[in-house]
């Protein structure tokens, strides 16, 4: 089965290029057939006032795409030039692999894929910041 498979909760919402929809009282699965549909899990995303680091920037700046609020040739540059910043400070293996994974996705204008990818340093940032203070 090709395109983007969803599997929602009951009473999930997502978001599908701007519009929000919602699932009903059982679980749920279907595909995504259309390349390039922009799809935000909301309880994946992040909320303004949660962006206080700087993967949770990144992951923004790729949600704001998905969500229709900027515009994706706006976003690009500005995504790679943090997921490079990034780079400088996770230096260890499966996080470089991340950031691959995230850069090949921005390359390839793939903004759902560079947010998943970007979600696994999540918890290694958080680890980091704690260690510092």
């Amino acid at each position: 089965m090709a395109g983007l498979v969803l599997k929602l909760a009951p009473k999930e919402r997502v978001l599908i290029n701007g519009v929000v929809v919602e699932n009903g009282d059982r679980r749920s699965r279907f595909s995504i057939m259309t390349p390039g549909a922009n799809v935000l899990r909301l309880r994946d995303a992040i909320h303004p006032d949660e962006v206080n680091t700087p993967v949770r920037r990144v992951c923004y700046a790729a949600q704001l795409v998905l969500s229709g609020d900027m515009e994706p040739e706006q976003a690009h540059q500005q995504l790679l030039r943090r997921v490079e910043e990034l780079s400088q400070v996770f230096t260890d293996l499966d996080s470089r692999q991340v950031l691959s994974e995230a850069t090949e996705a921005l390359l390839a204008k793939q903004y759902y894929k560079c947010l998943k990818s970007l979600r696994a340093l999540l918890p290694r940032e958080e680890r980091l910041m704690a260690y510092q203070q």
